[in-house]
C-alpha cells in the first residue's frame, strides 16, 4: 500500500461505494456493497477527507449509477504495481463512450493482439478501478454477460449497462 494512501465511502442509488487515492491518482474503486462498514474494511489506506479531484470523481459515480452518462477518460491514476499489459487494456477500457460496449476480441485488436481475448478479460477481472475503468462496457462477442467479480456480479453489470442507455430495460414481468 502507498504511504499516504486514503479512502472515503459515499452513497450511490445502488448502495455504498468507495474510492481510495495517493498523491499519484485514484488507487481504487469499490463497487456497491451491502454496508458502508463492510466496504470500508475492503479499501486499502485511512479515511480521510476526499480532495476536490476526488470528491468529482465521487459525483461523476453517483451520477453515473443515477442514470446519467458519465466519463472518467482523463483522471489520473495510480498505476503502481499494475502490469503494463493490464495498463494498455484500461487505456482502451477508459475510452469506450457511456451508452457503448466493446467484446474482449475488440479490445484485443485495439492492442496488437488480436488472440488475446482471454488475456483481456483476466486484465478487466482484475480492474482496481471499475466505473472508472468501465469493464462493465466489454462483453463478449455475442454480446453476453461474463465474469463481472464486482459484488453483485452480472447482475451489477447488466444494470449499469442499461443505466447508461448500453442495454434496454428488463422487461417487466407480473410476479
Amino acid at each position: 500500500m502507498p504511504t499516504g494512501t486514503r479512502h472515503a465511502v459515499f452513497e450511490t442509488a445502488l448502495g455504498p461505494c468507495g474510492i481510495a487515492w495517493t498523491e499519484a491518482g485514484i488507487s481504487r474503486v469499490a463497487l456497491p456493497e451491502e454496508s458502508a462498514r463492510q466496504l470500508e474494511h475492503g479499501l486499502p489506506g485511512v479515511a480521510g477527507d476526499p480532495p476536490p479531484a476526488v470528491r468529482e470523481v465521487m459525483h461523476g459515480i453517483v451520477r453515473l449509477l443515477a442514470g446519467q452518462p458519465e466519463t472518467f477518460a482523463v483522471l489520473p491514476l495510480d498505476t503502481a504495481g499494475v502490469a503494463d499489459f493490464n495498463q494498455r487494456v484500461y487505456q482502451i477500457t477508459r475510452s469506450i463512450p457511456p451508452g457503448q460496449t466493446l467484446c474482449y476480441g475488440d479490445v484485443a485488436a485495439r492492442l496488437g493482439r488480436p488472440g488475446a481475448a482471454r488475456a483481456v478479460g483476466r486484465a478487466l477481472g482484475e480492474n482496481p478501478w471499475p466505473i472508472v475503468v468501465p469493464c462493465h462496457r466489454v462483453v463478449a462477442a455475442d454480446g453476453s454477460m461474463h465474469g463481472f467479480s464486482a459484488p453483485g456480479g452480472l447482475a451489477t453489470k447488466r444494470r449499469m449497462l442499461q443505466l447508461e442507455g448500453a442495454l434496454a430495460p428488463d422487461e417487466p414481468t407480473l410476479f
